[in-house]
């Protein structure tokens, strides 16, 4: 299955943000910069831990209020007999995450498209956002389209606002060789014609560093690579990326975003049968210093959604057997609804409205 995600911040002045609630392309800065007043202040919403909230928590019920969430991550449809994964709150160290306001949210992006790009725990946290606007305004209308094989579009008439999909895990390109199979061109990106929206939310990890990637080959310009270190090639990728962002996004125009690193647990103990989070420090998880070196030599401003840690916590927070695919498959790697992408999504309202 699939496997993790990361951190960092925006523009100079994030306390102008928060008081003024100001787009986040409207500030300017280097991220590095952004996360270190954050940190001064106490408020580095990757850093914290969970608490019990029973008074607030589950956010909705995945069942009743959004009916076209996939199967596959509704746990309690599926006979997950606990319940308590769904009562935390993620508590950050000196500070508290703000309230998520669904109507809020669609006022001031109404008639803007928000678009998630990457694979599928860019799904996952998809389909929390549509779960969350959806219950803040039950009487308005919806749609749900999927106008392609790899795009999926959620709209509000009344807002002229969409949240959309765009299935492209990897973000360079892919080819399907007959003889060498699957290639990654690690200096190429061709599918950016399709990159469009006023916010743009990244993620590229799990594929890169999945079983089977041993079957992948790579290529740099010319040079096809079958033996190379998956993390240096994701590292070459995401660079590839970061450099097509910068010669190709107007930072005045377009906000963009890349949800973290989020820790699957599909090595060590099994998630099965893990009821509450885990507590305390964690070791560094692979690829996230190379996320943070390419976004902070990024001429453009971007906001990393630093979700590592709140992830890596949440061993209970996964599918496991309660996927509706049958006891033999285990997912220890996405997420149930509701759950741990609903704090990605606060934590993405707290970095696009501020407090």
């Amino acid at each position: 299955m699939a496997l993790n995600f990361w951190s960092h911040l925006l523009p100079q002045a994030f306390a102008v943000l928060c008081a003024v609630a100001s787009p986040l392309h409207q500030v300017q800065g280097n991220a590095f910069q952004i996360n270190q007043l954050n940190q001064q202040k106490g408020c580095d919403f990757s850093l914290g831990r969970w608490i019990h909230d029973h008074a607030s928590y589950p956010l909705y019920d995945a069942t009743r209020d959004c009916p076209f969430i996939v199967q596959g991550f509704d746990c309690l449809k599926n006979g997950r007999p606990d319940k308590e994964y769904l009562k935390y709150r993620w508590k950050p160290s000196g500070c508290d995450l703000p309230r998520f306001d669904g109507v809020k949210f669609l006022e001031r992006y109404k008639g803007k498209k928000i678009v998630f790009i990457g694979d599928s725990i860019s799904d996952n946290m998809w389909q929390s956002l549509t779960c969350l606007l959806h219950i803040a305004v039950p009487k308005s209308n919806y749609t749900l389209r999927r106008p392609t094989k790899y795009l999926h579009v959620f709209s509000f008439p009344e807002y002229e606002a969409s949240i959309l999909w765009l299935k492209d895990g990897y973000l360079v390109d892919v080819i399907r060789h007959k003889e060498q199979g699957r290639i990654l061109r690690l200096d190429s990106i061709t599918s950016g014609n399709m990159w469009r929206g006023d916010v743009l939310i990244f993620n590229t990890y799990h594929w890169w560093v999945r079983e089977g990637t041993s079957q992948t080959h790579f290529q740099v310009g010319n040079e096809i690579i079958k033996d190379m270190d998956p993390l240096e090639a994701y590292k070459i990728g995401l660079t590839t990326w970061s450099k097509w962002i910068d010669s190709n996004i107007d930072p005045s125009k377009t906000t963009v975003l890349f949800q973290g690193i989020a820790a699957a647990h599909s090595e060590g103990k099994s998630c099965l049968g893990q009821t509450q989070p885990e507590q305390g420090a964690k070791p560094p998880y692979p690829g996230v210093d190379i996320v943070r070196s390419v976004l902070s030599n990024m001429k453009t401003p971007v906001y990393l959604l630093d979700i590592t840690l709140p992830s890596q916590l949440r061993i209970d927070g996964h599918p496991s057997v309660y996927t509706g695919r049958g006891t033999s498959f285990e997912d220890c790697s996405h997420w149930c609804r509701a759950g741990v992408p609903d704090t990605w999504n606060e934590i993405l309202y707290a970095a696009l409205l501020g407090n």
